[in-house]
C-alpha cells in the first residue's frame, strides 16, 4: 500500500521561493508519473505540473510555467516542486499525486489518481 506525504509548505512573501517535497513510501514509485495540484479556498482543484513516469518530460500549467520546476529523486522515492517568484495567487493547499505509467500531459487531464497526498499549505503574502 503506497502513501504520499507532502512537506515544505509555509508562509512566504511575494517574490520568494519555497520547495515542496513529496515523500513516497510503501512501494516504489519509479514507474509512476508524479504530479502536483493545488486548491485555493472557494476554488476548484487545479493542475500545477507533472513529471512523466520515465522522468524525461514535464508539463506545467501556464500560470506557473517558468517559475515552478518539478524533479524527482528515485533513490529517495521523493518528488520536489521548486517554486520561485511566488505570487499571492499561488496561495493554496498543494497536493502530490501519482499515476502508474502515465505521461505528464495525461495526468494533467485526470480528475482521479492512483495515489494522493494529504496536502501542504502554501501562503504567499503581498
Amino acid at each position: 500500500q503506497g502513501q504520499l506525504v507532502e512537506s515544505g509548505g509555509g508562509l512566504v512573501q511575494a517574490g520568494g521561493s519555497l520547495r515542496l517535497s513529496c515523500a513516497a513510501s510503501g512501494r516504489s514509485f519509479s514507474n509512476y508519473a508524479m504530479g502536483w495540484f493545488r486548491q485555493a479556498p472557494g476554488k476548484e482543484r487545479e493542475f500545477v505540473g507533472a513529471l512523466n513516469w520515465s522522468g524525461d518530460s514535464t508539463y506545467y500549467a501556464d500560470s506557473v510555467k517558468g517559475r515552478f520546476t518539478i524533479s524527482r529523486d528515485n533513490a529517495k522515492n521523493t518528488v520536489y516542486l521548486q517554486m520561485n517568484s511566488l505570487k499571492p495567487e499561488d496561495t493554496a493547499v498543494y497536493y502530490c499525486a501519482a499515476d502508474l505509467l502515465t505521461t505528464a500531459q495525461t495526468m494533467s487531464r485526470r480528475r482521479e489518481h492512483n495515489y494522493w497526498g494529504q496536502g501542504t499549505q502554501v501562503t504567499v503574502s503581498s
